[in-house]
């Protein structure tokens, strides 16, 4: 700064007052403590150069100091200096910070430059760079016995090499299944077990150097069907859960079976979508109907993990009476149910239609209720489900057959006219029987007459012929 700039310092005073008066510096010079003689004189020669080198993914630096002889930097003064280093070691794809700074090192004063090293996607990096060799693998699966083989090529001749198995999720995690393929060995080739064949399965291998990249192969992408059998239910909580062993996106529900085409009706406020985490459904009623369906963009799936009896479940049966239907609940635990007459709308609703009754049980021993009036037709359904759990399968009872007296008059006429036609036919069966036995009293006294049956008949057909025409 040149000595005739006006300097202006601004100094703020720390005080009691709101208002200080700012003192205005308008000479530059130097000064100090009282009884202290000091100088200025100008700074000297730049020295040299410190240039750093810092691996932004690694988190470690390389830094060189470049020395400038006493001799040069008084030839140097005022003119421009290039300096190139080209020693920095980096790798594939690495993002690199490089930093310049003066020693000595005046004002804070550094240089910055931001470098991002080609991947091996770059076509001279990834032909002439070692680690870049990732190879090729070929495979072939033995269902039976839980086998992959795995073929290696195009790798770093006579080096060793590594295949494993992996479940991909943010990165592949290790599943136990490794080997090591010698690169001595003319057989370029392993096995490697797995449990289950999953989408996330993949099959990956690296050349056995430092930073070597790696090449996955992941050919099990439509096996889904073993992802939805991981449903585990703890009866002391009554929780029901399923957590995917592969990161999917699917559409979790609870649903009920239907008994009539096999189909499974989403229960209420049960939907939940899960691409990476656990799903848990708590207090959950374990009847056989009660199952999970999971949908994907590939279809849908149900799995039913109280189907096969081994938790305790419920029933509900009616009982017809004169005035009146008795519905009996039985459970191998104790609990609480709710039941009303409803009229049925679609599959998976019933449209209340009476009052709400509600009743306990437990200990297999049934336990009724009784609703009063006519309770029968096509659409009328008794319904019943467990209030004691968040998540119940409603059981309906439908197509309750009406008593006679409470039949509709298209019923009655039906009915008559199955007893008309069945008169009808006693009195032609009636006729014909009159009529055989006709014949057969004119049979008997013509035989005794001494004529052949033949005869007979043609004298009764001609009898009764010459009558008819007599008529006329």
């Amino acid at each position: 700064m040149l000595a005739a700039d006006i300097q202006i310092l601004l100094v703020i005073i720390l005080g009691t007052t709101d208002c200080q008066i700012i003192p205005r510096i308008e000479e530059c010079g130097l000064s100090c403590s009282q009884g202290f003689h000091c100088k200025s004189k100008p700074s000297k020669n730049i020295r040299g150069l410190e240039i750093c080198s810092l691996s932004v993914d690694m988190q470690q630096s390389q830094c060189v100091n470049v020395r400038f002889s006493r001799k040069t930097s008084n030839k140097l003064v005022g003119r421009k200096v290039h300096v190139q280093f080209n020693c920095f070691e980096v790798n594939v794809a690495q993002h690199i910070y490089v930093t310049m700074k003066t020693i000595p090192n005046y004002c804070e004063v550094k240089l910055s430059q931001e470098y991002y090293v080609e991947d091996c996607r770059n076509n001279d990096v990834g032909k002439h760079i070692p680690v870049c060799f990732a190879g090729k693998l070929d495979y072939n699966v033995d269902r039976a016995r839980k086998t992959i083989s795995v073929n290696v090529s195009d790798f770093l001749q006579d080096q060793d090499y590594y295949v494993r198995l992996c479940h991909k999720w943010f990165i592949c995690e290790d599943v136990g299944s490794f080997a090591l393929i010698k690169g001595k060995k003319s057989l370029k080739s392993t096995s490697l077990q797995y449990s289950q064949l999953l989408p996330c399965l993949c099959i990956e291998g690296w050349s056995a150097i430092p930073d070597a990249r790696r090449t996955q192969l992941c050919p099990f992408k439509n096996d889904t069907k073993a992802l939805w059998d991981s449903i585990v239910y703890n009866p002391a909580t009554q929780t029901l859960a399923w957590e995917p062993a592969c990161p999917v996106h699917v559409t979790v529900n609870l649903c009920r079976l239907t008994k009539t085409n096999d189909q499974c009706v989403d229960l209420q406020n049960s939907s939940t979508t899960a691409p990476e985490k656990q799903v848990k459904y708590s207090r959950v009623d374990t009847h056989p109907r009660l199952c999970m369906k999971f949908t994907t963009k590939q279809g849908s799936w149900v799995r039913c993990p109280f189907a096969h009896g081994n938790f305790p479940a419920w029933k509900m049966r009616i009982a017809r009476g004169a005035e009146q239907t008795q519905v009996s609940f039985t459970s191998q635990t104790k609990a609480q149910f709710s039941v009303l007459v409803c009229n049925k709308a679609k599959l998976s609703s019933c449209d209340s239609a009476g009052i709400r009754h509600s009743v306990s049980a437990g200990d297999s021993h049934p336990t009724s209720v009784n609703i009063s009036g006519e309770i029968c037709g096509s659409q009328v359904c008794i319904q019943g489900w467990r209030t004691d759990v968040d998540y119940s399968v409603p059981l309906l009872i439908c197509d309750i057959q009406c008593t006679l007296s409470s039949q509709s008059q298209e019923d009655d006429e039906n009915a008559i006219r199955i007893m008309l036609l069945t008169a009808i036919i006693l009195i032609l069966v009636t006729m014909m029987a009159l009529l055989g036995l006709k014949i057969l009293t004119i049979f008997h006294r013509k035989k005794h007459e001494g004529r052949s049956p033949a005869q007979i008949i043609r004298q009764s057909f001609s009898t009764r012929v010459k009558s008819t025409s007599s008529l006329h």
